[in-house]
């Protein structure tokens, strides 16, 4: 019974410790959290707060709650204790140690932690000073973690001392109450880490996070890293919805794309700049109504750049992060679910710009200024159809750079170098050509070169402020080194970002207003109308969009929509945050957690998302509703099947 005692007390003592960091999860993120979260029930936030660290908790601490309750006297001796103690104390300080990480990890997925975090790094070898410089700059996070190993250790609830069993009847009497113990203590984890007993509740799994909040990003100041890594560890990713049969599911929406009955080839070139963390809060140009019409940004050159491109009033990422960022804007494959470099369907065939294009005759490149292989850029390169690689490795070989000089010392060549770099190589490719470059240098640890630290100093408590400036400088240097190439005139520019990044304003805090990323089409022959159309568009529309604007005319494959032949209003967008689908289209949003949904929203006039209309606009959430499954069944139907490509009968 002591033991039982002693396992009842440090798994109660494990509560409080969950809920510290909870506190110190929120505080982290408080610019993301201060205007919505406690809008929340406070018994709604509390219950599902309990009952997903209930279920970590029993997890996490099943082998040292099996060391204690075992129905053996050698568990009463002081060896096998202190054993138990330790793995205790290691256990949770780990689980600890992953809910603070994530705190930081937050202000850039949007979401917590998931096992497929182990995939998404495995390809960086720079992890270690990554890791080194926020210990630094999170010192008291790191302290944290440290207070409350220490805390485990004093607090720890030792059993009592030794009993020694010298008659038979005691023996068994100690035997009876510990095997009682064991027999009630499982069926009561087993309740904790399904969430529930009963038939009708399924093990609770991150999405169940949002019945208990009001927006998707709120899900994650509920649910906790270890809670959110085991739930995800070894799942079957895509599970195939039987929403409709393969008639009406097409009737409502299809990815198989067909070129238009009077298509003609221009054979323009094609270049497409994803800038690392170039959400549209940093354009002035995209927010005249930010801070009552005074807002600046920090992009003067994006600003110029914008009047004269195709841009669009909403214009959305379809993830947030860096690697959901290429699969949706080279392949129009948005992220469902996880990461899609880092699901099994990876190794389907794909295809996307440079592989549509490669059919016709045109050359084609990636440019990245990291280390070759980094975030697994280049292998998802040449499995959709780039045909050469440029990284860091190239940049190096070139005797025009100083590779050593222009490397900023943790991720990859400045951008400014590179993207100089960039405009020089395209210019030794056969045309048409088709080429990407993603930039590195507006990215964590948010520093700018030794040169430019006076003439892009901090900028407030946002650090990646003046990284969006120098990026912003570079991209200029970039337009006039390529407005002297032969090709320039001949060439459709694309410029977008991967992800949005620290907010300053609440209006990119929101469900939606986390996903606002740049999308401009720029021709500088003037062959494409500059203007900005009152639509929707997302980086999954730039692949078919391209396709169109260059007289692609072959069928081909793309989740996205093609701009070009879509109707203002048909446009629409799509993202998946903590087990909550978003669908935008024609001014609403519809929130959907794969099986009912959830809220509806007018976004042009609650930009915030406060005023749930989904039982005053039944219709229109149901038609919005019908539309996202055959989205959503589609999508998870070519995954499954290995259908990402336009196959000939």
């Amino acid at each position: 019974m002591s033991n039982a005692i002693a396992l009842a007390c440090n798994l109660l003592l494990m509560y409080v410790v969950y809920a510290l960091c909870r506190v110190v999860f929120v505080a982290e993120n408080w610019n993301v959290y201060k205007d919505t979260l406690l809008q929340n029930s406070w018994s709604d936030l509390i219950k599902g707060s309990l009952t997903f660290d209930t279920s970590a908790i029993l997890y996490t601490n099943s082998l040292y709650a099996l060391m204690m309750l075992l129905p053996f006297t050698f568990v009463t001796r002081a060896g096998w204790r202190k054993v138990a103690k330790w793995i205790f104390i290691s256990v949770n300080t780990i689980c600890v140690a992953a809910n603070t990480i994530d705190s930081v990890y937050f202000q850039y997925t949007g979401r917590r932690t998931t096992a497929s975090v182990m995939k998404e790094f495995s390809n960086e070898d720079n992890l270690g000073s990554i890791f080194m410089t926020e210990f630094v700059n999170h010192w008291y996070l790191v302290l944290f973690v440290i207070v409350i190993a220490i805390v485990l250790y004093f607090l720890y609830a030792n059993p009592r001392s030794r009993i020694i069993l010298t008659h038979r009847k005691r023996y068994i009497a100690y035997w009876l109450v510990t095997i009682c113990c064991l027999v009630i203590y499982v069926p009561l984890s087993v309740w904790g880490m399904r969430g529930g007993m009963t038939t009708a509740v399924r093990p609770i799994t991150i999405s169940n996070a949002n019945q208990y909040v009001n927006q998707p990003q709120e899900a994650a100041a509920i649910l906790n890293t270890p809670f959110s890594i085991i739930r995800t560890w070894g799942k079957k990713l895509f599970t195939v919805p039987q929403y409709m049969d393969e008639a009406e599911m097409e009737s409502f929406y299809s990815p198989v794309h067909y070129p238009a009955a009077n298509v003609k080839a221009n054979h323009k070139n094609v270049v497409v700049l994803i800038v690392e963390s170039f959400g549209r809060e940093y354009i002035g140009a995209y927010n005249e109504q930010l801070e009552e019409g005074n807002y600046k940004g920090y992009t003067p050159f994006m600003d110029s750049l914008y009047q004269h491109c195709l841009s669009f009033d909403y214009t959305f990422a379809n993830g947030r992060k860096s690697i959901d960022g290429m699969p949706s804007i080279l392949s129009s494959i948005p992220m469902f679910v996880e990461p899609f470099f880092l699901t099994p369907a990876s190794l389907n065939k794909v295809s996307g710009l440079a592989g549509e294009l490669g059919k016709i005759g045109y050359e084609s490149a990636f440019f990245h200024g990291a280390e070759n292989g980094s975030m697994g850029f280049q292998a998802f390169a040449r499995a959709t159809g780039f045909q050469k690689y440029h990284g860091r490795n190239e940049y190096n070989e070139d005797e025009r750079f100083d590779g050593d000089k222009d490397f900023d010392g943790m991720w990859a060549i400045w951008d400014e170098p590179f993207l100089q770099y960039y405009a020089l190589q395209m210019s030794e490719m056969k045309e048409p050509f088709i080429t990407a470059l993603f930039t590195a240098s507006s990215h964590h640890p948010y520093v700018v070169p030794e040169k430019y630290q006076t003439t892009f100093p901090e900028e407030g408590d946002n650090p990646i402020h003046k990284c969006i400036r120098y990026t912003d400088m570079a991209l200029r240097k970039f337009f006039e080194t390529a407005k002297k190439q032969p090709w320039y005139e001949k060439t459709l520019f694309v410029l977008t970002s991967d992800h949005t990044n620290w907010i300053d304003h609440q209006e990119y805090g929101t469900a939606l207003g986390l996903y606002g990323a740049p999308i401009l089409f720029f021709d500088p022959s003037g062959g494409l109308k500059a203007e900005r159309r009152h639509c929707i568009a997302q980086q999954i529309d730039i692949m078919p969009t391209v396709l169109g604007m260059v007289g692609y005319d072959q069928p081909y494959v793309a989740f996205g929509s093609d701009l070009t032949q879509t109707p203002d209003r048909k446009t629409w967008a799509v993202q998946y945050n903590s087990g909550i689908y978003q669908y935008v289209e024609d001014g609403y949003a519809l929130m959907f957690d794969g099986e009912n949904a959830k809220a509806l929203y007018n976004y042009k006039k609650d930009w915030m998302l406060t005023e749930d209309l989904k039982e005053k606009e039944v219709s229109r959430a149901e038609r919005m509703e019908k539309k996202l499954k055959a989205i959503i069944q589609s999508y998870m139907e070519r995954m499954d099947k290995d259908e990402l490509t336009y196959k000939h009968n």
